[in-house]
């Protein structure tokens, strides 16, 4: 199963800002949605979970397969406490990609699995001083080959990258 993480973020590293805030462009939400709608399915952490549950994102993608990783027990089945369980779940029902959408802690967890076959980041031109960081600090290096740089509006580019393993 190919797995792609993919995430917007700032040239310095920053996927949200401390208030969770995430002023990204329209141009960047519709490049991804399309990719969401394609691929049918989403990896997320808990508190990008809620967020996106508030502002009625999954509604405007289609509401895609979900599935929640966190470390809080949760009786709901789209709650899972792994990579391994996710991957597993998502070809149990038939998906050939998955895509991982963040935050921080979801995305080492999944690049420290051994799971993600490529990273696609959408540079929104924005730099904050302070907020959620593309990785939670964690034990892993990655080389990468990049594969394309495309260009989503005109402020904004999309590199996408292959792990090499």
């Amino acid at each position: 199963m190919k797995t792609i993480l993919y995430l917007a973020m700032t040239p310095n590293g920053y996927i949200a800002r401390e208030n969770d805030e995430t002023p990204w462009s329209n141009e960047e939400w519709e490049h991804f949605s399309t990719v969401a709608k394609r691929v049918g399915n989403l990896i997320v952490g808990r508190k990008t979970f809620e967020i996106m549950s508030k502002d009625g994102d999954f509604q405007e993608l289609g509401n895609p397969f979900t599935l929640v990783l966190s470390k809080q027990e949760n009786d709901d089945p789209k709650f899972i406490n792994s990579p391994e369980q996710a991957i597993t779940l998502l070809k149990e029902k038939g998906f050939s990609e998955a895509l991982v959408i963040g935050g921080g802690m979801t995305n080492s967890s999944f690049v420290q699995s051994g799971f993600v076959d490529e990273i696609h980041l959408d540079i929104e031109p924005f730099l904050f001083g302070k907020g959620v960081k593309l990785f939670a600090d964690a034990d892993f290096d990655l080389n990468l080959k990049l594969l394309k740089i495309k260009k989503i509006s005109e402020n904004t580019v999309q590199l996408q990258y292959k792990i090499l393993k």
